[in-house]
């Protein structure tokens, strides 16, 4: 008799996490190796109350708008595990005659992924991770699905803000990203100029320790020369000592809820410096965004979710799907799988040499690594300076 499959999401979605479950559900509903493929309806809790969606039961047509559908279709979680969690899900999975499991997620995901394949040990059950977060801060991997979508867009919508701000220069506009401590998503937003010079003016990656009257300085100098200024300001910026600059409202476990860290900088920018200002914070519209969802991001989501099918097919088990970037120029990567208790937790944060720190701003390099991720160029703005008379 076949054996069955379940697919559990965790943590925050992305713009491709359903690209994801597309490629892991098709390639199991056509190996003819897999009896049952279930979706855990609301993550691992969803699995611990027997909620399980049977895709083989689903219209084609409904799985076919996956790929074009942002956040998760089967819900996802937050749910805080125990020892005994793992011990319960391995009996669930036991009674539900489910031999492979694909856990879906970020670092607390992966961590999960490593549990319960260790208490799945000697079971008759593969466990597989595959990378998902639109933060890049999963170790191992060149970069994960999720980022490719977030980052286009907050490139694309930061060029449309740039030729706002650009065509009425009276002010300093504060735009915050997501991303708690690593900055990928915030120096992404480099990507939005097309000539030297362009917004964003400064970028604040939460890796650079922030300095008060340094940022005042460089707005007001800034401010003065352009008349209309961008700042990209990461949501977890802090000061030297690690202490956030604007203190969280709210945090449990691992997940943090920040003040309002635009808002914040805009103010103290009308107060100290006398200087129009506002604060601009698309927050989770920025991963949530299937206008602007990268192909090369889906496209790669898709085959990583492929990739864990196939491998747990093939008896690996306590293994995540990671990228190897075989070329930038023209863009190449290739999968490979790393075991997941080199992944556990870690957190990936930028490398020193994408930042320049001095200039507050990224390096050529970053730009150079980031570019291909976004699925081809954005839209260009017209420009109209060469025409007076």
């Amino acid at each position: 008799m076949k054996k069955n499959m379940v697919i559990i999401h965790g943590g925050g979605p992305t713009a491709v996490l359903n690209c994801s479950l597309y490629g892991a559900v098709k390639e199991a509903l056509t190996s003819g190796e897999v009896g049952h493929v279930y979706g855990a309806v609301g993550g691992t809790g969803g699995l611990m109350k027997g909620r399980l969606l049977d895709f083989g039961a689903l219209p084609a047509e409904e799985l076919e708008k996956l790929p074009h559908t942002p956040a998760t279709a089967i819900g996802t979680s937050r749910d805080p595990l125990e020892a005994e969690d793992y011990a319960r899900m391995a009996d669930i999975l036991a009674e539900r005659d489910i031999a492979y499991v694909l856990m879906n997620g970020g670092n607390g995901t992966m961590d999960a992924c490593g549990k319960l394949a260790a208490a799945c040990a000697g079971k008759g059950v593969a466990v597989m991770g595959i990378p998902k977060t639109m933060d890049n801060d999963i170790a191992v991997t060149d970069h994960c699905p999720g980022f490719g979508s977030v980052a286009r867009y907050m490139a694309g919508t930061l060029r449309e803000l740039a030729v706002d701000v650009r065509s009425l220069p009276i002010h300093v506009v504060v735009l915050e990203s997501l991303g708690r401590n690593a900055g990928w998503t915030t120096a992404s937003a480099a990507l939005a100029r097309e000539r030297a010079g362009d917004a964003p003016h400064l970028i604040m990656p939460p890796e650079v320790p922030f300095r008060e009257e340094e940022f005042l300085d460089r707005v007001k100098t800034l401010y003065d020369r352009l008349g209309g200024v961008i700042v990209v300001a990461s949501e977890g910026i802090r000061f030297a000592d690690g202490t956030p600059i604007v203190p969280p409202i709210f945090q449990t476990g691992r997940s943090t809820y920040f003040g309002d860290v635009s808002s914040h900088l805009a103010q103290m920018i009308v107060r100290r410096l006398g200087i129009k200002a506002r604060s601009e914070k698309p927050g989770i519209l920025a991963r949530a965004s299937i206008a602007w969802q990268s192909p090369v991001d889906a496209a790669e989501a898709e085959e990583a979710g492929r990739v864990a099918c196939r491998a747990a097919l093939a008896g690996e088990t306590g293994q995540m799907v990671a990228f190897r970037r075989l070329s930038a120029a023209p863009y190449r990567c290739e999968t490979f799988l790393v075991p997941v208790e080199q992944v556990m937790l870690g957190e990936r944060t930028m490398p020193m040499e994408y930042l320049d720190v001095p200039q507050g701003d990224v390096t050529d390099a970053f730009v150079r690594w980031c570019e291909p991720l976004l699925g081809g160029p954005l839209p260009a703005m017209a420009r109209l300076d060469g025409a007076g008379v």
